[in-house]
């Protein structure tokens, strides 16, 4: 397939997939049902940190914690109390347990009372000139684990220091950078441009682009995240990670088939 053809495909997925029907049924739909920027934002990592497994079970884990946040997660981070934490004892999801989710309680508080947005936690660390997120990951993961916390918490939130593709925190950063008029995303932020953003890079998102030759590494790795966002970019340099709506529905539709026999 050459590019001319290449990029007609993913524009023609990107279109398809870049609606709103795309939102009931993807985590994204979480951080939908609020309307304040700032409980969108704890919507939104929320949904995005507990995004491996099932969609169905992710989206009801999420709305469970929201609910127990009185469905008002940026007053109930700001206005709780330590009591008030103990009524997520018996919530979990997978292996984010309650000890974890006390610490990320904590870290929110202490953030939110000193600032307005999550978005300086990112955009802190990093220049308008980076080509990449990167530094903002970076930035985030050390500021995040500032306080004192369990050592397991960590592997609930990657850093590219450790090579990670760090695939659920740049989907969390897709949802709140870029925007456009179909309305999955929402463009909150604006101190981040989209071009500086880094694909998502899941299990679908991975075999489609291996299949389509957007990548050659086979590890899914940071480097592997930056390679495809890369060839995305001759796509689009302005906003390659739009197409990460085209390649995970590319994945979606094929079910694992092969694209290109």
């Amino acid at each position: 397939m050459n590019k001319k053809m290449l990029k007609q495909l993913l524009d023609e997925k990107y279109f398809q997939f870049n609606d709103s029907s795309f939102i009931a049924p993807d985590p994204v739909s979480v951080p939908h049902c609020f309307t304040q920027k700032q409980d969108i934002e704890i919507a939104g990592l929320f949904a995005a940190l507990l995004a491996w497994g099932n969609r169905t079970t992710i989206i009801n884990s999420a709305k469970r914690l929201m609910k127990l946040m009185d469905d008002s997660p940026h007053d109930f981070i700001l206005n709780h109390g330590e009591w008030d934490r103990q009524r997520f004892v018996k919530w979990v999801h997978r292996t984010f347990q309650f000890s974890d989710l006390l610490y990320f309680l904590e870290f929110l508080q202490y953030h939110y009372k000193s600032n307005e947005s999550l978005e300086s936690a990112f955009s802190a660390g990093m220049s308008t000139k980076d080509k990449t997120i990167e530094n903002g990951l970076i930035h985030f993961h050390n500021y995040f684990f500032s306080l004192p916390h369990l050592p397991r918490t960590k592997k609930h939130l990657q850093t590219p220091l450790r090579k990670s593709a760090c695939k659920r925190i740049n989907l969390f950063l897709r949802w709140m950078v870029r925007s456009d008029e179909n309305g999955v995303d929402f463009g909150l932020w604006k101190q981040i441009s989209p071009s500086q953003l880094i694909c998502p890079l899941d299990v679908h998102v991975h075999r489609t682009a291996t299949q389509l030759k957007l990548i050659t590494r086979k590890q899914a790795d940071w480097q592997t995240a930056i390679e495809l966002t890369d060839s995305l970019r001759k796509f689009d340099h302005t906003d390659p990670v739009k197409y990460d709506f085209a390649l995970f529905g590319l994945g979606m539709e094929q079910g694992g088939k092969k694209l290109i026999k």
